[in-house]
Parts: C-alpha cells; sequence; structure tokens
C-alpha cells in the first residue's frame, strides 16, 4: 500500500456547535470556517496527543513497569496570517469564545465533507491572540492558544 503524501491534504475548521462529536454531521461542519486556507504552513501545533505514564511497579518489583495513564496535548495553538479588510478568523476566535477545532487529513482540503469521511475533534476555548514579532518577507502573523474543554475524539467519522 502506497503512502499518503500530505501535501494540500490538512483542513482545519473552526465549527460552533457539534451534537455528537463522534459524528459530526456535514449541516454542523458546513456552518464553520475554514480556517486552515489563513494558517501558516507550520499554523498548527502542539496537538500531538502524549500519554503520561502510570506506574505499576510495586515495592516488591525489580523493574519499573508501567501502564498507560493521562492523555494531553502540549500547548496546543493556531498561527495565522493577518488578512486585510474583514479578518473572519481574528474577528471569530476571540479570547474566552468555545467551539470545536476539526482536523481533517489525507484528502485535498478544498474537498467538501462526506458521510463517513474520518477526522479529529477538539472541544476548545480560544485565548488571547499572541502577536508575533515581524520578520523580514513574511505577512503579519497571529497565534491563538486553545485550550481543551473535554476530551477530543480523534477518530470521528462524518455522519
Amino acid at each position: 500500500m502506497p503512502d499518503i503524501i500530505g501535501d494540500g491534504k490538512e483542513r482545519w475548521d473552526w465549527v460552533p456547535a457539534i451534537a455528537i462529536q463522534s459524528a459530526p454531521t456535514t449541516t454542523e461542519l458546513n456552518a464553520g470556517i475554514r480556517i486552515s486556507q489563513y494558517m501558516t504552513k507550520d499554523g498548527a501545533t502542539g496537538f500531538q496527543i502524549d500519554t503520561a505514564d502510570a506506574p505499576t511497579s510495586n515495592i516488591e518489583s525489580t523493574f519499573d513497569t508501567n501502564t498507560n495513564g493521562r492523555r494531553s496535548l502540549n500547548g496546543p495553538r493556531l498561527r495565522f496570517k493577518k488578512q486585510s479588510g474583514t479578518d473572519t478568523v481574528y474577528a471569530t476566535m476571540l479570547p474566552d469564545v468555545a467551539g470545536f477545532l476539526t482536523r481533517r487529513k489525507s484528502l485535498a482540503a478544498a474537498t467538501a465533507f462526506a458521510s463517513a469521511q474520518p477526522l479529529a475533534v477538539f472541544p476548545v476555548i480560544c485565548s488571547e491572540t499572541s502577536w508575533l514579532d515581524q520578520d523580514d518577507n513574511m505577512p503579519e502573523r497571529f497565534d491563538i492558544p486553545v485550550k481543551l474543554t473535554g476530551q477530543p475524539t480523534i477518530r470521528a467519522a462524518v455522519a
């Protein structure tokens, strides 16, 4: 089976409401904003899930053993290019605004949502916008850190 080359095949959306996190509907997803078109190439960081160790050794053990403990994200944030005129992302993803981030991989970003497509769903609240220092030959950029408000569904599918 050949590898999937990911260029152009990652889509992020900001969705205001999802009733069933494991099976968002196309109506819910289409009510969102396709934010990945405004993101920098490194625009989504900290979304790799880390699983902590939960020790299982006891006082008689001669070797440290563990099982899976809590899972967490490490400082998730989104990085955007500032848009002239109306900047929908900057005007929508304000501090303390809660919603859902959805991440779909392996399909062209412009492909419409359809039943059974796999995606990840992250329930989040936005933190304060953080402006990046201006670099030469770069557009204005800003970060929006997010906090998880519930457990993400990494293996969701469009209903």
